[in-house]
């Protein structure tokens, strides 16, 4: 190695490190891990005014759906969709009793959404959304798009328990 290549070497300034996505950042193809358990990411819904994402997530054929919103904290819960119908998003109750559980309304919102991947609303547009809980923290989800519902049952998740595994 010649004197200039060792000089040029030291000189230049070395690459910086890679920032590590976070759960938010998360999109189709990166594998993430909630509660010992490794799912791949295949879907997410954005609801930029929010800040809040709903990534789809697969572990084999089983789907799961985690909701990450960056608030004061990071907040996430892992859902489950469940059966269930609803007539219209004019009608939804404040109070919903499924499977001897009591749902109390918590909060209500709407907004603009993107979607990537593979969600269960195919397109982006307007969403209008329901999260509720029970007295024994059991968490409620009824989604509006597409003049169609979707509802999840889910769970609080701490922060502990969530870990990137590999993003692109």
């Amino acid at each position: 190695m010649s004197v200039w290549k060792r000089i040029k070497g030291i000189l230049t300034k070395p690459e910086p490190p890679k920032v590590e996505k976070t759960m938010l950042q998360l999109a189709p193809g990166d594998i993430c891990e909630v509660s010992l358990v490794t799912y791949e990411v295949v879907g997410r819904v954005q609801n930029r005014a929010r800040n809040a994402v709903v990534l789809t997530l697969q572990d084999g054929s089983s789907f799961r759906y985690l909701h990450v919103e960056e608030r004061e904290i990071t907040r996430y819960a892992l859902y489950a969709p469940i059966d269930g119908r609803l007539d219209a998003p004019d009608e939804v109750p404040t109070i919903l009793e499924l499977d001897d559980h009591v749902y109390h309304l918590e909060e209500e919102y709407g907004g603009m959404v993107q979607t990537v991947g593979r969600t269960p609303y195919g397109q982006a547009g307007e969403q209008l959304v329901w999260q509720y809980q029970s007295d024994d923290n059991k968490l409620l989800r009824v989604e509006w798009q597409d003049r169609r519902f979707n509802l999840y049952e889910g769970e609080s998740i701490l922060p502990a328990d969530i870990k990137v595994i590999r993003s692109n």
